[in-house]
């Protein structure tokens, strides 16, 4: 299956909610395979739909010793502890801070049959899950980081090579700079 280029930080798609799966169809198995080859190109961790352009609620992962996909994904937290270690995304290159995330969580969603899934997951594996479950809701790690952290990785992304790159409109790239630095 192809391997699809990875939309990168401006892009609108990033920011924006992505559509639940209703069909668990050929469209939706094929969605899972360019994931998957997709994020193997890539060496990542893991890998949301709408990173190739399609808002669809699936992610893939590859990390922790366990390789999957999660449909309509949801997670909870397993306690309150929580780990702040360097993160980064495939859609913002080059770009690693560090990032709180819970420790340990519980993931559940449909396989790309419809078929439940469910698991636990600590470490490399949950820090993944949350990432990418947040990319089907449109965040992007930038809005987890700390007011300094954030403002250091925009000053990383904007002494980037590819930041600016002509598929990413001036428009855009102010909204999105806007939106990032934005305390929530």
């Amino acid at each position: 299956m192809p391997v699809h280029p990875v939309r990168l930080f401006g892009d609108p798609v990033l920011r924006t909610a992505a559509d639940p799966v209703t069909s668990f169809d050929d469209r939706l198995a094929r969605t899972v395979t360019d994931l998957m080859d997709t994020v193997a190109h890539e060496e990542g961790a893991g890998l949301a739909a709408p990173q190739i352009g399609l808002s669809t609620r699936v992610f893939v992962y590859t990390c922790g010793g366990r390789r999957g996909h999660l449909v309509n994904p949801e997670w909870e937290a397993i306690g309150d502890e929580t780990t702040e270690v360097n993160e980064g995304c495939l859609s913002i290159p080059g770009v690693s801070m560090p990032t709180e995330r819970f420790a340990r969580l519980r993931a559940r969603g449909f396989d790309m049959k419809g078929d439940p899934v469910s698991f636990e997951a600590e470490g490399i594996l949950a820090r993944a899950v949350q990432h990418e479950i947040d990319h089907l809701d449109g965040v992007l790690f930038l809005q987890r980081l700390t007011p300094e952290r954030r403002r250091a990785a925009m000053a990383e992304i904007r002494s980037s090579a590819w930041f600016g790159s002509a598929a990413v409109s001036a428009r855009v790239v102010y909204d999105q700079l806007s939106d990032a630095m934005a305390v929530r």
